[in-house]
């Protein structure tokens, strides 16, 4: 079976965003990573191409997206005390945008390195 290979890669999981990472992958996940940190390296390779999940979950059953979108925005609309918290593996446009809802909605803003 042929590899694909991946140059420049860019790796969002510590937030440092590596873009020098090459990567081999299969039909299905990635089995070779080179210039990857362990925790890099652990992250390509237990992520798969496989969709296990459908795009959103309402209470548990599958939903589109759009109605994802607008339970999110009834959650937020009646929360007291909204958090807007992880983004430790995301870009930093998505960062940016987080922190622009957060200020919208009148949010606290955390991230997993305060554990």
């Amino acid at each position: 079976m042929s590899l694909t290979v991946v140059k420049n890669a860019t790796c969002t999981f510590c937030g440092c965003v590596c873009d020098d990472i090459e990567l081999h992958a299969d039909a299905e996940r990635i089995v070779e990573t080179k210039r990857a940190c362990i925790l890099g390296e652990s992250w390509f390779k237990n992520h798969t191409a496989e969709r296990l999940y459908p795009d959103a979950l309402i209470d548990g059953r599958e939903a589109t997206v759009d109605e994802a979108v607008e339970a999110a925005a009834e959650f937020l609309h009646a929360a007291d005390m909204p958090l807007v918290y992880g983004l430790s593996n995301v870009t930093c446009e998505t960062t940016r945008e987080a922190v622009r809802l957060a200020e919208l909605v009148g949010a606290v803003i955390d991230s997993h390195t305060s554990l």
